[in-house]
C-alpha cells in the first residue's frame, strides 16, 4: 500500500463524459413530474416470490378522468423507484422463475427522512435517516430483499442484516446545474447554489469562497429543479448518477470533474441487503453482485467508519482500478466553511483485504492530520 502526495491528482479511472446531450446550454431546465401511479394489489394477487424494499413517501388521492372518480397513489421519492426497477430487471434478467407475473413485489416503505423535509439532515440524526424502517421490515419479514442507495447507508448494519451485494457503479461525479450559468466559475460573487450536502458545501466554498450555500435545500431531484426554476438559488449540484438513472442528463449545465468536487462515500452505488440466513435470497443477489463495485465501496466505507462519519462532517472519498489493475483510493475531510481542507491517497492492490486496510490507514492519517476537535459538532 502506498500514501501519495500531491494537492491534484488525475483519476485514471474516470472517462470523460460520452453521453449525446449538450451540457453548457443556458436554459430553463426541464422537469419530470414526481408523482407516478403505484399499482395496487388485488386479493387476487399471486403471492411474490421477492418482495423489495425501497425507501419513499405515498399518499392518495382523487382524480376524475371520463367522469369516472379514481383513487390514485402519488410516489415523490422516483429514484429509489428506479433504482428498485432496476433491481427488478436484473432479477428477472437472471432468473427465469422471476420473470412471472406477480412474482416480485415492490414494497414502498416511508422513512424518516422521506418524513421531515423541512430541517437539515443533520439536524435529525445523520446517517440512517433513509434505512432505519426498511431494515426494521426486513428483521420483521414484511420484505425480502432492500435496495439502498449506498451513501445512506451506515457504516454499521444491525444485527442478522447483511449486504452482499452492489450493482455496477453508474458515474460517481457530481453534476452542476444552472439556468444561468454552464459552470460554477461561471457564477458572480455572491450567487446563491443550494445543497444539502456538507460536503459539497466546503468544497465549494474552499474553491470558491466569493459564493453563497443554501444547506437545507432538500428534496427530490424534481423538488429541486422546481425551485431553481423558481428563482431561490442560481445554481444546484446533483449526483449525476441519479439524473442517469432518472433519464434526466439534459438539465446539466456541466460535470465537475472528480479533482473539482471528490464524490460521497459509495455515490453512484446501489446495495442490496437480506437477512444473513437466507439462503434463497442470497443465491438471488449473488447473481447481480458487481466485484469490483463492491470492493470500491468496501474502500470507501472503511475510510468513513474510521472517521466515525457523519452527516455533521464533510467527508469525501473515492477508490477505483487504475489503469494498471491497482486500486486507487483518494480521501478528504473539511471544515463545513471550507477554510480547511484536509486530503491523503493510497494506491496499492485491488484486493478485499488490502483495500479495506488501505481505506482504515488513510482515515487513520487524517484522524492525525486534524487534530482535537475537528471533528466535533459547530
Amino acid at each position: 500500500m502506498e500514501a501519495l502526495a500531491g494537492s491534484r491528482i488525475y483519476f485514471p479511472c474516470i472517462k470523460p463524459p460520452t453521453m449525446k446531450h449538450n451540457f453548457g446550454r443556458q436554459q430553463r431546465v426541464m422537469i419530470t413530474r414526481a408523482s407516478i401511479a403505484v399499482e395496487q394489489k388485488t386479493p387476487q394477487s399471486k403471492v411474490a416470490l421477492v418482495r423489495i424494499g425501497t425507501r419513499g413517501r405515498i399518499s392518495t388521492f382523487s382524480s376524475k378522468l371520463h367522469d369516472h372518480c379514481q383513487v390514485l397513489q402519488s410516489y415523490d421519492s422516483p429514484l429509489a423507484l428506479a433504482q428498485a426497477y432496476e433491481t427488478r430487471s436484473k432479477l428477472i434478467a437472471a432468473h427465469e422463475e422471476l420473470a412471472e407475473e406477480g412474482a416480485i413485489e415492490i414494497v414502498i416503505i416511508k422513512t424518516t427522512g422521506d418524513k421531515i423535509l423541512t430541517q437539515p439532515l443533520a439536524d435529525i440524526g445523520g446517517k440512517g435517516l433513509f434505512t432505519k424502517e426498511i431494515d426494521e421490515a426486513l428483521l420483521n419479514n414484511d420484505i425480502d430483499i432492500a435496495v439502498h442507495s449506498m451513501k445512506d447507508v451506515p457504516t454499521y448494519l444491525p444485527d442478522k442484516i447483511v449486504l452482499p451485494c452492489n450493482l455496477e457503479r453508474e458515474d460517481v461525479r457530481d453534476a452542476f446545474i444552472s439556468t444561468t450559468a454552464t459552470s460554477l466559475a461561471d457564477l458572480p460573487a455572491g450567487s446563491v447554489v443550494g445543497t444539502a450536502s456538507l460536503r459539497r458545501k466546503s468544497q465549494l466554498l474552499h474553491k470558491y469562497p466569493s459564493l453563497e450555500v443554501l444547506d437545507n435545500f432538500r428534496g427530490n431531484v424534481q423538488t429541486r429543479l422546481k425551485k431553481l426554476n423558481e428563482g431561490l438559488v442560481q445554481a444546484t449540484l446533483l449526483a449525476l448518477a441519479g439524473l442517469k438513472r432518472l433519464n434526466m442528463t439534459e438539465n446539466v449545465s456541466s460535470v465537475l470533474s472528480i479533482d473539482d468536487m471528490l464524490p460521497a462515500v459509495a455515490q453512484g452505488a446501489i446495495g442490496i441487503a437480506c437477512l444473513n440466513h437466507d439462503e434463497k435470497m442470497a443465491n438471488y443477489l449473488a447473481s447481480l453482485n458487481h466485484e469490483e463495485t463492491r470492493l470500491a465501496v468496501a474502500c470507501e466505507r472503511a475510510f468513513l467508519e474510521t472517521l466515525d462519519g457523519s452527516c455533521r462532517t464533510p467527508i469525501a472519498g473515492y477508490a477505483c482500478r487504475d489503469e494498471n489493475g491497482d486500486c486507487f483510493f483518494r480521501g478528504i475531510v473539511a471544515s463545513t466553511d471550507g477554510k480547511k481542507v484536509i486530503e491523503t491517497s493510497r494506491r496499492g492492490s485491488y484486493a478485499f483485504d488490502d483495500m479495506v486496510a488501505m481505506g482504515r490507514d488513510a482515515g487513520k492519517e487524517l484522524l492525525s492530520k486534524a487534530g482535537p476537535g475537528f471533528f466535533d459538532p459547530r
